[in-house]
């Protein structure tokens, strides 16, 4: 009787056994899920993550990223801290000099020599035409420095030198106003328009102007109104984030540069900034309906502010051709001033004559290389005295 009970129990127990290891077993690559008893509520299975995870969520496409378990957060860029723009040019003078001795030497050479005939002051009105100072400039120079070479009697390098330089300075216009209106009034921000040809530097320039005005301690908010350009407002932001400026820009490429200049000055205002600098589209003079485009991106910043500069940024290399451009987008907007780039890769300086003589306004700025801090407000002393290597 023993013996069939102790059967009877160990034949249970092998029972009880069997199904508990099949009903909590792990289940491997091709078992069948078991289903859990009636009533409980099966956890969630959980994946363990790839060997090296540091554990930061990876959400499924069109759902939010879950932060990461680390913390981690992309580093802003560093501010940087430009230098300030008094004497800049003076700072760049060797750049300029390099590519304008051609001409100050020339001319020196002439009119240091012992006999001055008619061949020699035709040689010194050639070189000047040739730096782009113009015909009329050109030949006022010469009469001027005839005039007072026969008046002097000098002959000597050191004299030919102060009259040169005193006459190519009442050229350039050492009296006219070079100020760049960048000061917020009546609680508004200045507003600064740069405008341009393709492949002049403009967009450039705008986040060079940007450096410029943080170095003298203005605040500054930049306009990407060139929404044609792919890369133009990429471009732009970059330039103002290296010195803590914000960009406004159209969130779609092709959009209305004039909404853009727009919204651009009324965040300014909004912000208090001191100034607010609109980039605009490259466009070529000769194209009515780009040019017509400009004066309305004006007219509408007009509807908010004033516009206090206008800016037009010219590559002195084309010397001439720029003159031509000049004048057509003068008669669109009111040009205040010329920025001049790339004025340490041409030797014909003249250009600032001649561009001041057509339209009646100031050089304000010149770029003189490829780095950040290589624009600077125009000095007709420095220039000059580079020209001639005084």
């Amino acid at each position: 009787m023993a013996y069939l009970i102790l059967i009877i129990v160990i034949a249970v127990l092998a029972v009880g056994s069997a199904g508990w290891l099949l009903f909590v077993r792990p289940r491997g690559r091709g078992a069948v899920a078991q289903a859990p008893p009636p009533g409980t509520v099966a956890p969630p299975e959980t994946t363990a993550p790839p060997a090296g995870a540091t554990g930061t969520a990876t959400a499924e496409p069109g759902q939010a990223q879950a932060p990461s378990a680390t913390g981690a957060k992309t580093a802003a860029p560093e501010i940087e801290r430009p230098p300030p723009s008094a004497g800049r040019l003076a700072a760049l003078r060797g750049r300029l000099a390099r590519s304008q001795t051609g001409l100050g030497s020339v001319l020196l050479n002439l009119l240091s020599r012992s006999t001055l005939d008619a061949d020699t002051w035709e040689e010194i009105e050639d070189a000047l035409i040739t730096a782009d100072v113009g015909v009329t400039p050109a030949r006022q120079i010469v009469d001027e420095l005839q005039t007072k070479m026969k008046v002097e009697g000098s002959r000597g390098m050191a004299e030919a030198r102060a009259l040169l330089r005193a006459e190519l300075l009442a050229q350039v216009g050492p009296g006219l106003d070079r100020t760049l209106h960048t000061a917020p009034h009546a609680g508004h921000p200045a507003v600064v328009l740069v405008a341009g040809v393709n492949g002049t530097g403009k967009t450039t320039t705008c986040g060079k102007l940007a450096r410029v005005l943080v170095g003298d301690g203005r605040t500054v908010l930049l306009g990407a109104a060139d929404t044609f350009r792919a890369a133009a407002a990429d471009q732009l932001q970059t330039w103002g984030e290296r010195v803590g400026a914000r960009t406004v820009r159209s969130g779609r490429e092709g959009a209305d540069p004039a909404s853009v200049a727009f919204e651009a000055v009324k965040e300014g205002i909004d912000a208090h900034v001191d100034t607010v600098i609109v980039d605009t589209a490259g466009r070529l003079h000769t194209k009515t309906g780009l040019m017509d485009e400009l004066g309305k991106v004006k007219r509408v910043i007009e509807k908010s502010t004033t516009v206090d500069e206008v800016l037009l940024v010219l590559d002195a290399t084309t010397g001439q051709n720029g003159l031509r451009q000049a004048r057509v987008f003068a008669e669109v907007v009111d040009v205040t001033g010329i920025v001049l780039t790339k004025l340490d890769g041409t030797a014909k300086g003249g250009i600032v004559i001649a561009v001041q003589r057509e339209l009646g306004v100031p050089v304000k700025l010149v770029g003189l290389g490829e780095g950040p801090d290589d624009l600077a407000p125009f000095e007709p002393e420095t220039f000059v005295d580079a020209i001639i290597g005084g």
